[in-house]
């Protein structure tokens, strides 16, 4: 498990002054552009693929309530991804310093072309790069069927 540590501001709190939505978003984010730095998928190498990172929905969970006192640490798992790296799962789990579980998120998402702004797999020297990643304990070899699993579609006006 891959993990981040966080000093909350006072600035990541809400008007009830505990951590805000947006600071959980901006938490997890940060964790796993870490891990994917760190793992030779940065935004050079990004860059280089002329691909970027896209978020189909993220699942906030949120079991006990953090406040502007300690640390943060968030984790960062590989879920599932496909096996081309087209598509992915993240999972980050939220602990305090007692190592309580604050929060649980799942995240998924794909990669884009960034010309032709359509879904890509990724190039195999980096489907092998996030294989790297360590797994959650229901990690799973993902489908396109699995990225609308939970029934959404869009509705026009």
């Amino acid at each position: 498990m891959f993990i981040k540590e966080f000093e909350v501001r006072w600035n990541d709190l809400d008007a009830n002054r505990h951590l805000a939505n947006s600071s959980y978003v901006n938490y997890m984010s940060h964790t796993r552009m870490s891990f994917l730095i760190q793992h030779g998928l940065g935004h050079k190498t990004m860059i280089d693929h002329n691909i970027g990172p896209v978020v189909f929905f993220e699942h906030l969970h949120y079991f006990r309530e953090s406040a502007m006192q300690g640390k943060i640490r968030v984790s960062f798992e590989l879920g599932g991804a496909s096996e081309d790296g087209m598509f992915f799962r993240f999972i980050h789990n939220f602990y305090d310093e007692k190592g309580r579980n604050l929060a649980h998120c799942e995240m998924q998402g794909g990669w884009i072309d960034l010309t032709s702004r359509k879904l890509t797999p990724l190039p195999s020297e980096l489907v092998d790069k996030l294989d790297q990643a360590p797994k959650s304990s229901d990690y799973k070899v993902l489908t396109q069927e699995d990225m609308r699993s939970n029934g959404r579609r869009p509705v026009d006006l």
